[in-house]
């Protein structure tokens, strides 16, 4: 699962600087990106490690 968060949280970023460069995207994105960085704090506080 860890694995698949990282995959998710890469991928928007990439489509987030994407948009930023080109002014494309708009809103859906940053909430997109805000929801992956909760899930990334959460899952750095909960300490919970799958390798």
């Amino acid at each position: 699962m860890g694995k698949v968060l990282w995959f998710i949280i890469v991928l928007l970023l990439a489509f987030w600087l994407i948009g930023f460069v080109m002014k494309i995207g708009g809103g859906l994105i940053h909430l997109l990106l805000l929801i992956a960085g909760i899930i990334f704090v959460i899952q750095l506080l909960t300490g919970r490690r799958s390798v």
